[in-house]
């Protein structure tokens, strides 16, 4: 099953449980548009590489689009548009006005030189220039893109407009209207929600075991505010393998030890990625790819509860069998939005031209995630049967199709 047959799936059924119109489900499964461009880049050798780049936008009901760039060689068409379907549900679940957008390219950034990286940004954005905007679409980091990634879409975006338009891209540098507070954003949604899980089943955060699949941005954030909170971080992996410390991990040290060797392997006694997601903690939070506990290894996850940090770690077959093993499973539409909701707010900054303190961000974030957090809670007590997911799902489905409904169809 590819993203976007996983995200229809997933959609058929959220909709069944509430009696959805099927003109109206067959609506929210194909996207606004899909542009698919060609990116010659000149390469630091004098020759010219041919890369494909995506960008969909799903559905533009309640704003503008919004989502992030990835730049990876395995990024496909199906992909993008299931991501961007996705956005359209995390952004109405938190009740920020936009739609779900997505953005990728074919390529490996680790085989590009810095200015081979930035030809290819710069020509992607002109490309898909003609749908974007502040008030249209608006990108943002995603994997193998980052703060710099963005400014030089800005910049590309601007010197086209012949004016500097911040509000294009959020995700930017401070320096050039980002929003303080943006980096961690994602992770503290996640340690946000975590917390508030925990409290629902009765779970005491503090000294709570706690493994982390990932430890790139957001499972460092993650883990760092966890451990803020009192949580014991006794497990974390990168992509070359992982370390355990029952006594709990030193966030920040593992921090340090993996920007000097690349890796959090050989910081502690090592295990390996599948052993992590098997391992009998309270908590455990995929936070690296999708996909990775499906129905071959289901059954041994042993966590009393799993928040999906990452997009799509769990496969929807080995979801209803983890819904039962489980105490609560966090669906990611509702995890790990923490950062399209300050990616919000530095929109609105930018668009204000007027920018908040980190206090104002952290607090406004909390309230929202929270606030996210107890409707699902709701809609889970009215249904009782359904999965954590399912109720997300229905929060997002009534607020997508009451603002289809209100503007209609045209002409």
């Amino acid at each position: 099953m590819n993203p976007y047959e996983m995200a229809c799936r997933q959609l058929e059924r959220s909709a069944e449980l509430i009696d959805l119109k099927e003109d109206v489900v067959e609506y929210l499964k194909v996207p606004d548009r899909v542009l698919k461009v060609k990116i010659p880049v000149k390469m630091d050798n004098g020759r010219i590489k041919i890369f494909l780049g995506y960008r969909a936008q799903h559905c533009g009901v309640r704003g503008p689009y919004k989502g992030g760039v990835r730049y990876h060689p395995d990024v496909t068409m199906e992909e993008v548009i299931a991501l961007a379907m996705w956005m359209t549900w995390k952004c109405a679940l938190v009740n920020i006005p936009f739609g779900g957008g997505k953005g990728g390219v074919r390529v490996n950034p680790k085989e590009l030189s810095k200015n081979e990286l930035e030809r290819l940004t710069r020509r992607f954005i002109t490309a898909i220039m003609p749908i974007i905007g502040a008030e249209r679409d608006i990108p943002a980091p995603d994997i193998y893109t980052d703060e710099q990634t963005m400014a030089w879409m800005m910049d590309t975006y601007s010197v086209n407009k012949g004016y500097t338009v911040p509000g294009i891209v959020t995700g930017k540098p401070v320096e050039l209207g980002g929003s303080v507070g943006r980096s961690s954003a994602t992770g503290r949604g996640v340690a946000i929600i975590t917390r508030e899980s925990a409290k629902a089943i009765g779970m005491n955060l503090k000294d709570a075991s706690v493994a982390i699949q990932g430890f790139g941005n957001v499972g460092y954030w993650t883990a760092k505010i966890l451990e803020e909170m009192g949580a014991r971080i006794i497990a974390v992996s990168d992509s070359k393998g992982g370390v355990v410390d029952y006594d709990g991990i030193d966030v920040n040290s593992l921090k340090e030890y993996k920007v000097r060797h690349g890796s959090v392997v050989g910081f502690a006694e090592e295990i390996s990625n599948e052993e992590l997601l098997e391992m009998k903690v309270d908590i455990l939070i995929p936070a690296a790819i999708g996909g990775v506990i499906h129905r071959d290894n289901v059954d041994k996850v042993k966590a009393r509860m799993v928040v999906e940090a990452a997009n799509g770690p769990i496969t929807p077959e080995a979801e209803k069998k983890l819904d039962k093993r489980c105490e609560l499973v966090v669906p990611d539409i509702l995890a790990n939005a923490g950062g399209v909701v300050v990616s919000y707010f530095e929109w609105v900054q930018d668009l204000e031209r007027y920018f908040w303190d980190l206090e104002r961000v952290n607090k406004e974030l909390e309230r929202i995630m929270v606030n996210a957090f107890r409707e699902m809670m709701k809609v889970k007590n009215e249904f009782g049967y359904i999965l954590w997911r399912d109720a997300a799902m229905i929060i997002a489905l009534r607020r997508v199709v009451k603002a289809l409904e209100l503007r209609g169809i045209f002409p």
